[in-house]
């Protein structure tokens, strides 16, 4: 089996203001829930959410905040299963209950090399 990164992209256009602790709650549940059945399959491999907090470095010692002050979307954390191929990769990440945010959305990729081949 491979192993694949599933990044969480959050839309900062869309969203106007942030979820309530109430809403945060069901999200984390939400989220837990699909990791959950990812693990009880033993796909799971590992994952973390991010922190809005970042820097980007460019050439020439260029360091500028963000990455938010230049994009529209935010990657909110990732996780990195196990699949046998892309399809199932991707069935896996359309369960992830980011996707129920208008404007947010997934991405799967293949890791490649390292331990995983």
């Amino acid at each position: 089996m491979d192993e694949y990164l599933i990044l969480m992209r959050l839309d900062l256009v869309i969203r106007e203001t942030p979820p309530s602790p109430e809403q945060m709650q069901q999200y984390m549940k939400q989220y837990q829930d699909w990791v959950g059945g990812i693990a009880a399959q033993n796909k799971f491999v590992g994952g973390t959410a991010l922190s809005m907090e970042g820097k980007v470095i460019k050439q020439k010692d260029v360091v500028t905040d963000g990455p938010f002050a230049e994009i529209k979307e935010w990657i909110a954390g990732f996780i990195t299963i196990r699949a046998k191929d892309f399809d199932e990769a991707v069935s896996l990440a359309k369960g992830c209950p980011i996707l129920n945010g208008d404007g947010n959305s997934v991405e799967v990729r293949r890791l490649t090399g390292g331990h995983n081949g």
